[in-house]
């Protein structure tokens, strides 16, 4: 699972085995060690809710998910959910999970998990 943040946004990026684990068992989990603490990031179904939450507790983001979107997101050609969380200040966190496709250009990164590009010609 990737994260990347920019500003008031936070985009999680899933291969097929993390898309099938977390529809499976409801969570998924990653960690960065430091030299000084672990920083976390976490996908969780939740009970309860209609659209994604997120929050940063003891140097973890937790996104929440509806528990609903497990049942088909893995089988389905749903590609991700979004949401717009409020702040308190007004302004809004933006919240993106989505499957991880493979990249267009030339990468090093080991892609053999990553969904197939629905923009790369066959």
């Amino acid at each position: 699972m990737k994260i990347r943040i920019k500003g008031n946004s936070v985009r999680l990026r899933l291969t097929k085995t993390e898309v099938e684990t977390f529809c499976r068992e409801g969570f998924y989990t990653n960690r960065t060690q430091f030299p000084t603490s672990i920083f976390s990031y976490s996908l969780r179904s939740k009970k309860g809710i209609s659209e994604m939450e997120a929050s940063f507790e003891n140097n973890e983001i937790i996104l929440s998910m509806p528990i609903e979107n497990l049942e088909t997101w893995a089988s389905s050609s749903i590609i991700g959910y979004n949401a717009n969380l409020p702040l308190p200040n007004g302004e809004d966190l933006y919240l993106l999970v989505e499957k991880d496709f493979v990249c267009m250009d030339e990468t090093v990164e080991d892609q053999s998990d990553n969904y197939p590009n629905p923009k790369a010609i066959n």
